[in-house]
């Protein structure tokens, strides 16, 4: 039986229970976790039965498997304990060397030693975490009609139009084939032609939404920026559903309801995790200066969204209100904002939701020209139908549009910015055999658990972080 589910019996009982050990007290109190749950049993040994080697190869970190009684507590924490008839060392944990010791682990030294951060409260609180808002993403898809696909990991196209993607070859490095010309000949290459791991699977989802009507991604995305910020991963998953016949506002209702709908499950079925996460954040924020500590705790913040309407305006209408705000006319902003056009911040954001609305903000047609080329041109000329969502103390947290159906302007985009047609003739096909108006929204998956746990750094939110200089594990 597992930890979480012995620890909520009320049938007292002989039991068998195996896990890792958090601390061993005074020869006699084991302090047993097999990642269930947060909470450890007690575990009491009679150490005058149990043999001396025995009691020495009970460390920190150690595998046991431990059968006895289970009691009612005789101590203070926890409602029963297990008073320990056997106990079988698993395997042996070096105490002078297990790094994951009883005490307080920066992050830095638990990334480092990230095949065993999870056996701390923290890392498992939040990857138990990751595992329930997985399930939830999946369950409201498939709940609502949607049908998962699996887009390709390998593609030869560019959907964001980034460039920083990681080349997939199999070329000989040191004496790649030449073309005439001197370039390297790709057409030599395993598939034939330049391949790359892909950023979106958002293209390809679109293929399907035209015949499926909704469907949805959740799969490993790839960027080869070099950035080293805490938002930024080199490996990430994304969530992408598209849906057939659905405009902008249809795209607005969709985010809004599916976001509101994860994290309500976690809020339902998780408030242990949350509870422990909101501490932890609590009593991180007490020790920063007060200009720089968050307005709201951790649970009050996933209610912020939960329990508030979204509020939707233009982005014209945002740069009026971020123009005649007291930050930006103090110049407290570090970005300006001085005129229309202006591609948004992170502070921007915050101070939208935070301060002037004091809601989750949904901004909509937004300049063609700072947004991709598959979005709908709006009637102006200038905007297209694109949307942001914007959260608390994070920005941005989903981005979206309805995408552009008619084939002559979707023609005329790619080739104001060089996309070469014959490399996504498929696409623009969707736009010759029975097009219609159709949307969709991308969502980072780690964001959405860096929102959800509190945590402050990306790579503390994936299990094995991917970023530049760094492939370990």
């Amino acid at each position: 039986m597992t930890i979480s589910k012995l620890l909520k019996e009320t049938t007292l009982q002989e039991v068998e229970v195996k896990g890792w050990v958090r601390t061993f007290r005074a020869n006699r109190f084991i302090a047993l976790n097999d990642g269930s749950t947060l909470n450890n049993i007690q575990c009491v040994v009679d150490f005058e039965n149990t043999a001396e080697e025995t009691l020495k190869r009970i460390t920190t970190g150690a595998a046991v498997s431990i059968k006895g009684e289970l009691i009612e507590s005789q101590g203070k924490g926890q409602n029963v304990e297990i008073v320990v008839s056997s106990i079988e060392i698993l395997g042996d944990s070096d105490p002078e060397t297990y790094p994951i010791q009883p005490k307080k682990h920066s992050f830095e030294f638990l990334r480092e030693n990230a095949h065993l951060r999870t056996r701390t409260n923290t890392f498992s609180a939040v990857m138990r975490l990751r595992s329930a808002l997985s399930f939830a993403v999946h369950k409201y898809f498939t709940d609502n009609g949607f049908f998962n696909m699996h887009t390709p990991i390998i593609t030869g196209s560019d959907a964001e139009g980034a460039g920083e993607m990681f080349r997939v070859s199999t070329l000989d490095q040191k004496n790649p084939p030449l073309t005439d010309e001197g370039a390297i000949d790709h057409s030599k290459n395993f598939f034939g032609k330049d391949t790359n791991l892909t950023v979106s699977g958002q293209l390809e989802a679109e293929t399907y939404a035209m015949s499926l009507g909704k469907v949805y991604t959740f799969g490993p995305t790839f960027r080869a920026e070099n950035s080293n910020t805490s938002r930024h991963l080199s490996e990430f998953w994304m969530i992408e559903p598209e849906v057939a016949f659905m405009d902008l506002a249809g795209n607005m209702d969709l985010a809004e309801d599916f976001l509101k709908s994860v994290l309500t499950y976690v809020l339902d079925h998780h408030a242990e995790d949350l509870e422990f996460l909101d501490q932890r954040l609590f009593d991180e924020e007490k020790t920063k200066p007060q200009a720089e500590r968050s307005e709201m705790r951790l649970i009050e913040k996933l209610k912020f969204v939960t329990e508030n309407n979204f509020k939707r305006l233009s982005y014209t209408e945002a740069i009026d209100i971020l123009k005649n705000s007291k930050p930006n006319k103090k110049k407290k902003f570090n970005y300006i904002i001085e005129e229309w056009g202006a591609d948004l911040q992170s502070e921007h954001e915050r101070f939208l939701v935070e301060k002037h609305f004091k809601c989750p903000v949904i901004l909509f047609d937004y300049p063609a020209n700072i947004k991709a080329f598959y979005m709908r041109l709006n009637e102006d000329g200038k905007t297209v139908r694109a949307m942001d969502i914007l959260f608390p103390g994070i920005g941005e947290m989903v981005g979206g549009s309805q995408r552009e159906e008619r084939l002559e302007v979707l023609k005329e985009k790619m080739a104001v910015l060089d996309i070469p047609e014959e490399e996504l003739w498929w696409y623009l096909d969707l736009r010759k055999y029975g097009t219609a108006v159709h949307s969709g929204f991308g969502l980072g998956f780690e964001r959405l658990v860096m929102f959800t746990t509190g945590m402050g750094n990306i790579r503390d939110v994936i299990p094995y972080p991917r970023t530049p200089q760094n492939a370990e594990f």
